[in-house]
Parts: structure tokens; C-alpha cells; sequence
């Protein structure tokens, strides 16, 4: 959410950025929300001048009763009955038109930065760096679904029949490799230097429209009927809210926080929910980290916590690339944002695990998390989330960059320590 003063005296630069996001229908918002933040403040400066007025003309009645001028006094009440009136009036149109012009202003998109590239759509991201060298083998690799069922790693059908489709069991060895990702990656973000944490796994209404914007709720959250209650779609979400409505002295920052959650996610929209696989689902874990900064400081944030996806795939010997997502692809809070891809030797191209963005203070305004410098003053903090793994997506990335020819699958060194030494997962035949 960006700053109605920006707004006020920058209409036409939040028009054109959002024509740069591809989304002209929001155009007629820009001098709607002008007009009623005009209304809003127009309403509040008569309602003080009204208070003003109100308590010098209720002196007067008191002084001319005491000087007996009772007719003139009445005439004086009359006065203080209209001005009571009319302000009654105004103290119930001011916040009514305070909350319209938040609501359009929660709709409107965040200024993207400069470097963005300008595109319609994720089909317009652009490469920025490859780093390792993709292979494909000589032999044929299967759908990773096949390969797990094959060392006897997961049961959909089963699944299905408990939870529907988007769900599964994870069995044996995959299972355990799924954990020992998550471990190691947990290990990783410590060793530089984050602060380990675990979550709640539902949040309150206020906090979700804090982190995210309405069409991304509507898409993603599952609402816990009866309560004000939703189930968290990313640990990202309770992460940031964790600093809501505080002010945190500029000598603490930054505040950089890894986490474990689970993930609930409807995953409405035109990708669906796949019927065999772990790609796209209802249900996952993941590992997130975190950062609220200075603003001047987001920028180089940003660049660090990309780089901890790459440098963590990289130890696992998985080839990745970072893409830039153009203006279509961001969602309305993001400042900036650069998706991390593994390396699909089955597909012969690269597939999403991964996702950094820069908030820019467009979640620090909407929960209220302000810095208070050395000098007194506040000011908002900016914030940062990036994926540091989420295991499903990326046991799809480990599986087939690892497949042996013979079936087996050869397991990373830097792994092999939170999988008790194992070298290889073993075909189970079944």
C-alpha cells in the first residue's frame, strides 16, 4: 500500500505504474480516492473548526448568565444545539470516508521499482544468471511421482481417498529425505546467521490483509469457519505480522528471522491442482526467512536473500537460474521480486522453487511496524521474504538431477549427515 500523501501529489506516477502492471481498470481508483480523501479532509478540518467554536461560544453562555443576558444566551445554545449537530454529523462522515479511501487504497498497486522490467504476464520474466551446468542424461528419467513410488516413497491414492486430490503420504526414505531438507536448510540460515523460529500456523484477519493483497487472500487462505482465524499459505505471513502495530529501535535492526511452518494453500486459478505429483498442492512445509530493515538498507537485503536460495541449491549440486519478474508477474505489494529455478532434467527446462521479494514499507504501513531512529523521529521499516526451500518442489529438483541409471539416487554429502550416513535411496521393488 503506498502513502496517500505520494498519491495526492503523484497521480499521474501511480497511473502510469499501473498501466506498467497491466491493470488499467484500477486507472478511475487514482482520482477517486483523491476526491474522497478531499471529502475526508475537508470533513475533518469543519469538525475541529466546529470544536473550536463549540467550546469558545460555551463560555459565552456561562458569562452572559451571569450578567443576566438570558435571551441572548438562548440564542447562544440555539448555536451550540446546530454546531452539536452538525458535528455529530461530520464525526460519523469522517471515518466513513477515512475507511473508503483505505479499502481503494488496498487495491491499488505498490510503486514497482525502476529496474523492473515492463511485461503482461510471467511468460515476459527475464533471465538474470545460471548457476551450475544443466545436464541431461542418457537415459530416460521418470515423473517424479514414479520415481518416489518407485523406492516405495509415496501413496496419492491413499491420499486421495483421506483428503482428496492435492494431497499425499510421504513414505519411508523420501519422507525422511523430506525432513532432512528441511533440517539442513534450518542449519543453513542459522550458520548465516538467522534467527530460528517456528510460528503459529493461523493468523487473524487484520494480519492476512496486512501481508498480502485481497485477490491473493481469495485465491490462497483457508478460512477457519466461525473464527477470526485463517490457515497461514506461507510462514512468511505470521513472520511479518509477528512485528504488528510496534516500534523497534533503529539499533536492532535488522531483524532477520528463519522459519519452519507448514503451508495450506487453495491454489485457485488457471494452474490447478495436480492429480499425480507433488508440484502444485494443498499442503506442504517449508523454510522462509525473513528480514524487516531500514529502507535504505532493503536493496542489499534483497540481493543477500536470493543468493541464499542459489548458494543452498548449489550445495546440493541442483543447476538453478534467477529470473526477474517483469511488472505483470508481481503481485500489488511488491516493490521487486526474483523467482528462483531448478534445473528439470525430465522437462529439459527450469521450474520455480523459490521466490524473493522486496515489500518495500507497503506491509510496514498496513500493520504498522515503525522504526524510531537515533533522533527520535519514525519512520516505516521496510520488509523481505524469500523461499529458503519448500521440499516438495525441490524433491522434484533432487530426484531426477540425482537419478542413477540403475534407478538409485544418489544423495548430496551435505545431506548425508541428516540421513544417517546413506549414500544412495534404493529402489524397493515394490
Amino acid at each position: 500500500m503506498i502513502d496517500i500523501k505520494f498519491l495526492r501529489e503523484n497521480p499521474d506516477v501511480v497511473k502510469q505504474n499501473i498501466k506498467n502492471k497491466f491493470q488499467n481498470d484500477k486507472l478511475p481508483l487514482v482520482d477517486e480516492v483523491i476526491e474522497l480523501d478531499k471529502q475526508a479532509r475537508a470533513a475533518q478540518q469543519e469538525a475541529d473548526t466546529l470544536r473550536a467554536n463549540k467550546n469558545a461560544i460555551a463560555k459565552q453562555i456561562g458569562a452572559l448568565m451571569a450578567q443576566g443576558n438570558k435571551e441572548e444566551a438562548e440564542e447562544v445554545k440555539k448555536q451550540v444545539a446546530e454546531t452539536s449537530a452538525r458535528l455529530k454529523e461530520l464525526e460519523a462522515l469522517e471515518p466513513e470516508l477515512k475507511e473508503k479511501v483505505k479499502k481503494i487504497m488496498m487495491i491499488i498497486p505498490n510503486i514497482i521499482d525502476p529496474s523492473v522490467p515492463i511485461g503482461k504476464d510471467d511468460s515476459e520474466n527475464v533471465e538474470v544468471q545460471k548457476y551450475g551446468e544443466p545436464v541431461v542424461p542418457d537415459f530416460e528419467i521418470p515423473y517424479h511421482a514414479d520415481i518416489m513410488e518407485a523406492l516405495g516413497g509415496i501413496d496419492l491414492d491413499s491420499a486421495r481417498k483421506v483428503a482428496g486430490n492435492g494431497f499425499y503420504y510421504l513414505m519411508g526414505d523420501i519422507a525422511r529425505l523430506h525432513s532432512a531438507i528441511i533440517s539442513y536448510a534450518r542449519d543453513f540460515m542459522i550458520d548465516r546467521g538467522f534467527t530460528y523460529c517456528i510460528p503459529p500456523f493461523m493468523i487473524r484477519s487484520n494480519v492476512v490483509t496486512g501481508v498480502m493483497s485481497f485477490a491473493e487472500m481469495d485465491a490462497m487462505m483457508y478460512k477457519i469457519e466461525g473464527e477470526d482465524l485463517y490457515l497461514i499459505g506461507t510462514s512468511e505471513h505470521s513472520m511479518i505480522g509477528k512485528f504488528i502495530d510496534t516500534i523497534i529501535p533503529e539499533d536492532e535492526l535488522p531483524k532477520t528471522l528463519t522459519s519452519y511452518s507448514p503451508c495450506f494453500r487453495k491454489e485457485k486459478g488457471a494452474h490447478g491442482i495436480e492429480e499425480r505429483g507433488v508440484y502444485r498442492i494443498h499442503q506442504f512445509e517449508k523454510q522462509e526467512m525473513i528480514v524487516v530493515c531500514k529502507p535504505e538498507d532493503s536493496k542489499m537485503w534483497f540481493d543477500k536473500l536470493w543468493q541464499n536460495t542459489v548458494d543452498l541449491f548449489r550445495s546440493m549440486d541442483i543447476p538453478v537460474r534467477t529470473l526477474e519478474c517483469c511488472s505483470g508477474d508481481l503481485a500489488d505489494l511488491k516493490v521487486k521480486s526474483v523467482d528462483v529455478e531448478a534445473w528439470s532434467p525430465r522437462q529439459k527446462k527450469y521450474f520455480e522453487v523459490g521466490s524473493c521479494s522486496n515489500l518495500g514499507d507497503a506491509q510496514a504501513r498496513r500493520l504498522q511496524i515503525r522504526v524510531k531512529g537515533e533522533d527520535g523521529k519514525k519512520y516505516l521499516a521496510h520488509t523481505l521474504n524469500n523461499t529458503v526451500v519448500a521440499p516438495p518442489r525441490m524433491l522434484i529438483a533432487f530426484l531426477e538431477n540425482n537419478l542413477q541409471a540403475d534407478g538409485r539416487v544418489r544423495i548430496p554429502e551435505k545431506l548425508r549427515p541428516y540421513m544417517g550416513g546413506k549414500e544412495y535411496l534404493e529402489k524397493t521393488g515394490k
